[in-house]
C-alpha cells in the first residue's frame, strides 16, 4: 500500500515539473527583445483626392481626382479608346474648356465609373462629374466661375427623368388610336 502511494506522489511530482518547465518555456518565449534605437518612418502626406457624382436619365458616373499626370481614365480604359470620337470630345469638353482648365487637368489623374444609361447619357454623365471634380479639386473659384460663364450644364446635373408609363396608352401620356367604325 506504501509502496502505491509513493509511485502516485512521484508521478503527480513529475506532472508538476513538467508543467513548471513548459511555464517557465512560454515565459521566456513571450520576452521582448531589447529596445532598438527608434527609426520611425516619415509619415506620408495625405494625398488629396476628390469625388464627384453626376446623373443623366439613368446613367451614372462616379469620378476621382487625385494629382498626377494628366491621365483620364473611364471604367478602367483610357479615353482615347472611346470610340465614336465625338462622344469621346464630348466627355472631354469640360478639360478643354480654357487654358485654365487644362492647365488643371494636365496636374491631375481622372478616373470616371460609368454605369446604366445609354452611350450619349453616359457621356454627357461623364462631361459634368469631369467638370464638378475639376471645379471641387482646385482651390479657387476661378474654374468653377469659367464653367458657369460658358455652360451651366458643365457643374448642374439635367434633373429630367423619363415618366413612367401609365394604363391605356402605349406610353405615359399618348393614348391608343379609337376607331368610331
Amino acid at each position: 500500500m506504501e509502496d502505491i502511494k509513493e509511485e502516485v506522489k512521484k508521478k503527480e511530482l513529475k506532472k508538476v515539473d513538467k508543467k513548471e518547465k513548459n511555464t517557465s518555456k512560454k515565459t521566456a518565449t513571450k520576452k521582448k527583445p531589447a529596445a532598438k534605437a527608434s527609426r520611425k518612418k516619415p509619415a506620408k502626406e495625405p494625398v488629396k483626392i476628390i469625388t464627384a457624382k453626376s446623373k443623366r436619365k439613368r446613367a451614372t458616373a462616379r469620378v476621382m481626382v487625385r494629382e498626377g499626370s494628366g491621365r483620364i481614365r473611364i471604367n478602367s480604359m483610357d479615353i482615347s479608346t472611346i470610340r465614336p470620337k465625338e462622344l469621346r470630345r464630348l466627355m472631354q469638353e469640360p478639360v478643354f474648356v480654357s487654358e485654365l482648365t487644362r492647365d488643371a487637368a494636365k496636374s491631375v489623374d481622372i478616373e470616371i465609373n460609368l454605369k446604366g444609361g445609354g452611350s450619349v447619357s453616359q457621356a454627357r454623365a461623364a462631361r459634368t462629374a469631369i467638370a464638378k471634380g475639376l471645379a471641387k479639386f482646385s482651390s479657387n473659384d476661378t474654374i468653377k466661375n469659367e464653367y458657369m460663364r460658358i455652360d451651366r450644364s458643365f457643374l448642374v446635373d439635367d434633373y429630367r427623368r423619363v415618366e413612367p408609363k401609365k394604363f391605356m396608352g402605349p406610353k405615359a401620356r399618348a393614348r391608343f388610336q379609337t376607331s368610331y367604325r
